[in-house]
């Protein structure tokens, strides 16, 4: 097990207790759990020292109560933004929102990152690095991580648009046809 408290299996970081840190860990799936056994310092025979629901890639399993006394506050810590050069620097100094941002887009892999960091440092000049940050916070909220959505809703804001009226990309509000006319075929 790593230093993050966390056990990786079929690309899916699932916690276990912080005293099991740097020692050998072992899991077996049950039913649609999984479970996580090894060999406590003291005592002897190996026991069952975490149980969590089965995962996805891309969504980690934690439970808080391993976590207890952390530092932060908080059960996982977010990957830490190294900027590698100045574009990203310049991207990354317009906030905290930028930062979510960076993370989100990366973790969905969005194509063209780079492109849209320079597009909101260039927005930034023109609207300030306020409002730019305020936008890319929103759009990871909303999941909006193409190209254009930044400007659209930097444009939403600027209009008087309401946060409420920003909404989240997926199939409800797709622009894609559906497949009702096919539902005549079965006729």
């Amino acid at each position: 097990m790593g230093d993050d408290q966390t056990v990786s299996f079929g690309a899916v970081r699932y916690s276990v207790p912080r005293q099991f840190v740097r020692e050998q860990v072992w899991c077996r799936v049950v039913s649609e759990e999984i479970a996580f056994y090894a060999r406590p310092a003291q005592g002897s025979g190996i026991r069952e020292i975490a149980r969590h629901r089965l995962g996805t890639p891309g969504n980690p399993q934690i439970n808080e109560e391993h976590y207890d006394g952390h530092p932060l506050g908080r059960s996982i810590l977010e990957p830490a933004i190294r900027p590698r050069g100045a574009e990203e620097e310049a991207f990354t100094a317009l906030g905290e929102g930028s930062r979510r941002w960076l993370r989100e887009a990366a973790a969905c892999g969005t194509p063209r990152i780079r492109r849209e960091m320079r597009q909101a440092v260039e927005l930034a000049h023109i609207v300030g690095a306020e409002k730019v940050d305020h936008a890319l916070g929103l759009a990871t909220i909303a999941g909006r991580f193409d190209e254009g959505d930044l400007a659209s809703i930097l444009d939403h804001l600027h209009t008087g648009g309401l946060l409420s009226q920003v909404i989240r990309a997926d199939e409800t509000h797709s622009v894609q046809p559906g497949t009702s006319s096919w539902s005549a075929l079965s006729r």
